[in-house]
């Protein structure tokens, strides 16, 4: 029959177009069920659009600053918000096709609609999903369906792999509106450019937006409970971060939340309480709440068929697989890192495990990269110093500013960090952290080290080309040992 599938991916962003495309090369009839746009939060309104947004908040910093650079620019420099936000959806357009074009060429089937699982396989039949259409109301225009898209009705299939992605966290009493209290999706969007603004939380998806719109000019205070901004960070790049962002003009308040949001027509007041009991209240345009995602594990029948799940995602073993026969889950559903390229790996390894492809192992979370793209930019793969230090390794930490770096220097780009942490006895690299200008490049030349178990003889002995910013890496490891050249 033509709705029988070997494979039926659930939810068609970056996990799960990849690991559809990576099912038919391995010669399995495959099809992808999406309820509102190819390509999934991450094309449509996560990864993409944001760097799109950032890097027009980059060039206006820099024509505000060309006399920095020995240049004159006539006139006063100005953003046009409506124009970036229309570049931004044009970059979302462009992918949102190309995956459309990915499952043509892959003779993958695209099934439109919501799904939900109704049976899960046994050894004598497939496994079976309902379509229905689909109730999400999407926020702009949607892109013309592919011309092969199927729709509502029954389909089987022996695998049914979950990629339903993740949405943004709302706090009782502080949730989302739309209008005065935005998530990623409205602060992705606005109508027009507010003069302030207020961002609950300092993980990526926070700092993001308050650097792209503290150098668009609005006046940002960020919020964040914990002692330190972007706190899944080494300590000490986490500080340079904070330094860098108040010396642009943002506030941050750490160790406080927000207990209570008052709405005016056009504005906010929120109330700040801090760790000693005291209360600020600050008054902006708008509030983003960043506080977190949670997987979209409802409506898809799991309960029903008994699939484990725990704090708002499904339960998986290193291969995808959950607890219940032919039913697997991948990327931000089965949480933690909540990243892209964590869900297309993922995807992959469940899918060639399913083949039983040779050489599959789980994956390695701890040599999962993670960046964030604010200005200054952050990156870092591995135990930060004081996770290394918590448990029990002996270490060997290497520094090396870039002030020190011919190649930062001549880009006007000096401020930053790249650090180094090694095991003291076996050499081998356990960490890597970089805070500065293009960092979310230079982290995967650590990363590839770290799976390839480099260690410090071998970096050491690695020649990085001059000048470039990877210089900095290797002085960093001669750091650690004692050798560093140039600082």
């Amino acid at each position: 029959m033509a709705n029988n599938y070997d494979v039926i991916i659930i939810g068609s962003g970056p996990g799960g177009y990849v690991t559809a495309i990576r099912s038919a090369q391995l010669g399995f009839k495959t099809a992808i069920v999406e309820r509102e746009h190819l390509g999934g939060i991450c094309l449509n309104w996560g990864c993409i659009p944001t760097k799109a947004l950032l890097r027009s908040a980059e060039i206006f910093h820099y024509g505000q600053h060309a006399k920095d650079y020995g240049l004159t620019i006539e006139g006063k420099i100005s953003a046009d918000v409506k124009a970036v936000v229309q570049r931004s959806r044009g970059v979302s357009g462009r992918l949102n096709a190309g995956v459309g074009f990915l499952m043509k060429k892959n003779k993958v089937d695209v099934i439109w609609g919501e799904a939900k699982i109704s049976k899960a396989s046994t050894s004598a039949q497939p496994g079976e999903i309902i379509v229905s259409k689909t109730s999400k109301k999407p926020m702009e225009p949607q892109p013309p369906l592919p011309k092969n898209a199927l729709g509502e009705g029954t389909y089987s299939a022996k695998h049914i792999i979950l990629a339903t992605g993740a949405r943004p966290r709302a706090l009782p009493g502080i949730e989302p509106d739309g209008k005065l209290i935005w998530t990623y999706f409205e602060a992705m969007v606005p109508p027009e450019m507010p003069k302030s603004l207020v961002v609950m939380g300092s993980g990526a998806i926070g700092i993001e937006f308050a650097s792209f719109y503290r150098s668009m000019g609005a006046e940002v205070t960020v919020v964040e409970l914990l002692p330190t901004v972007m706190p899944v960070e080494d300590a000490e790049i986490s500080a340079i971060a904070r330094k860098q962002f108040e010396k642009q003009g943002m506030k941050i308040i750490t160790d406080a939340k927000v207990t209570k949001v008052e709405k005016a027509a056009n504005s906010i007041t929120a109330h700040v309480e801090t760790k000693d009991g005291k209360v600020e209240k600050i008054t902006a345009d708008r509030l983003i709440s960043a506080v977190g995602v949670q997987g979209n594990i409802e409506n898809l029948g799991l309960e029903a068929l008994g699939v484990k799940t725990d704090r708002g995602c499904v339960v998986i073993d290193g291969y995808g697989k959950t607890n219940v026969p032919g039913i697997y889950a991948i990327g931000d559903v089965a949480g933690p890192p909540m990243l892209a390229h964590k869900a297309e790996h993922e995807g992959v390894i469940c899918i060639e495990k399913i083949a039983n492809f040779p050489g599959v192992h789980p994956i390695e979370k701890d040599k999962i990269p993670g960046c964030t793209y604010c200005q200054p930019q952050v990156a870092s793969v591995g135990l930060t110093e004081a996770k290394a230090k918590e448990n029990g390794r002996e270490i060997r930490v290497g520094r090396f500013p870039f002030a020190a770096n011919g190649k930062a220097i001549a880009l006007g780009e000096d401020q930053g960090l790249i650090k180094t942490i090694f095991d003291k006895k076996t050499g081998q690299l356990i960490g890597a952290h970089m805070v500065g200008a293009e960092v979310t490049e230079l982290i995967q030349g650590f990363v590839v080290a770290m799976n390839l178990e480099t260690t410090e003889e071998e970096l050491m002995h690695t020649v990085f080309p001059h000048p470039t910013l990877s210089e900095m890496m290797k002085e960093s490891v001669l750091d650690a040992y004692g050798r560093v050249l140039n600082a």
